[in-house]
Formats: C-alpha cells, sequence, structure tokens
C-alpha cells in the first residue's frame, strides 16, 4: 500500500528501491500491458491480466500512478471513460525489465519461444 512505501533515504539499494516500486505479482504485469496496448482503459487492461481483481487492479494503477509510473487520464464524458498509459519513467522501468525477462526465459522457462518482453518473457 502507498501508506506502507519508505521514503528514498531507507532504501538500502538501487534493487531495493526498484522493488519497492514493482513488488508483488502484479504490478510487472500490468506495467508490461500498458507497454503493450498505450491509452488502454481499465476493462481492457483487467483482460489482458488475467487473474487479477478489480480490487487489486485499481489499487496497483493508484500506487503506479503515485510512484509517477502510470499516468492516468479522465475523460469528462457520459459514460465516464478512463485510461492509462506509462509515463517516461513507466517506459525506462519497462525497458530495465528486459533482462529480468531474458534471464527467466533462458533460466525458468527453458529458453522456450515466448514473446520477447520484460513481464511475459
Amino acid at each position: 500500500m502507498a501508506s506502507e512505501r519508505r521514503r528514498p533515504g531507507q532504501y538500502v539499494c538501487g534493487i531495493d528501491a526498484a522493488l519497492g516500486v514493482i513488488g508483488g505479482k502484479w504490478k510487472v504485469l500490468i506495467i508490461w500491458a500498458l507497454h503493450e496496448y498505450p491509452g488502454i482503459r481499465f476493462g481492457e487492461l483487467r483482460r489482458q491480466v488475467p487473474g487479477v481483481t478489480v480490487k487489486v487492479l485499481a489499487s496497483h494503477l493508484h500506487e503506479l500512478e503515485e510512484d509517477g509510473i502510470v499516468h492516468r487520464v479522465a475523460y469528462d464524458e457520459v459514460p465516464p471513460r478512463v485510461e492509462y498509459s506509462l509515463t517516461e519513467t513507466g517506459m525506462l522501468l519497462n525497458k530495465a525489465l528486459g533482462p529480468l525477462g531474458a534471464w527467466g526465459r533462458d533460466n525458468i522457462m527453458g529458453g522456450a519461444d515466448h514473446r520477447e518482453h520484460p513481464a511475459r518473457g
């Protein structure tokens, strides 16, 4: 939760700080989906991240927005429309996850031929 996050001076190292932002099961998959589908709406984002609940997705999007990773645009329309995308910082984070995805592909998945992307690797 956002209220439980540590302040910048409380991290031990850069990895600790990065994991503070992407920790948990769903955030990396959310970042992947936002990279693949910029300007995606909540319902479609939920379909792109199978298994995530509405509550968890909403909470993680809010946390990622607070961390400067996700940009949220709410349009003044009826019915209401909200779109999510990665910020420049979010795009840099997604790029940084590339080597981690490659490691998982090569060492855990046995080099299986999967999409070349950090989160789904």
